[in-house]
């Protein structure tokens, strides 16, 4: 079976994020026979969901798929992970966005993409609506936390993520510094 891994970037990022960037050189130097998928995703999270879904579908029955997602991404990897039984990374993970955003309400622009947009409460309540309470298999996860994360509540997700794997940094900040040391050992807790 082929292998392919689903990066999910955070919220007002890209495709072009620097750990994206570095898990795709890495994979096309190391693991060429790796399929990195790396989408821009929607504003918005109901297309955003429609869109991963699709992804996953479309992989899944002929490719072992494993999902590395940061921030925001990491949020949205839970959801795919629980729905489709995928092992998952997650960098820096958030882990109540609908919380954190509520000070996002209005206008935005996506500083990598120029997209202006506008953020309003049902896509909150769309994001609440995506939320998994308790982890049906921890083991499925890799929790990749840096406490120096200066936007999101490191403890958040290393209490979340409790009975899970984890590497938890002193230091660092929300872009996970130096996350490039962990691309082979993400490849390998993936199994892709």
């Amino acid at each position: 079976m082929a292998s392919a891994l689903l990066y999910l970037h955070g919220f007002n990022s890209s495709p072009h994020s620097l750990k994206a960037t570095q898990m795709r050189e890495f994979c096309h130097r190391y693991r060429p026979d790796i399929d990195v998928l790396v989408p821009q995703l929607p504003s918005h999270p109901a297309p955003t969901i429609d869109l991963l879904s699709e992804r996953v579908e479309a992989y899944r029955e002929t490719h072992q798929l494993g999902l590395v997602g940061s921030s925001l991404g990491g949020f949205l990897a839970t959801w795919l992970s629980e729905r489709y039984q995928l092992p998952a990374v997650l960098v820096n993970p958030a882990v109540r966005p609908y919380e954190l955003l509520q000070d996002y309400i209005g206008e935005q622009v996506n500083p990598y993409t120029q997209e202006h947009y506008y953020l309003d409460a049902a896509d909150i309540l769309a994001l609440r609506e995506l939320d998994v309470p308790t982890l049906s298999e921890p083991s499925r996860f890799w929790l990749l936390q840096q406490m120096g994360d200066e936007v999101l509540d490191y403890r958040q997700a290393v209490e979340k993520f409790n009975a899970s794997k984890q590497t938890v940094e002193p230091h660092g900040d929300h872009s996970f510094i130096g996350f490039e040391r962990y691309c082979e050992e993400i490849l390998q807790f993936l199994g892709v």
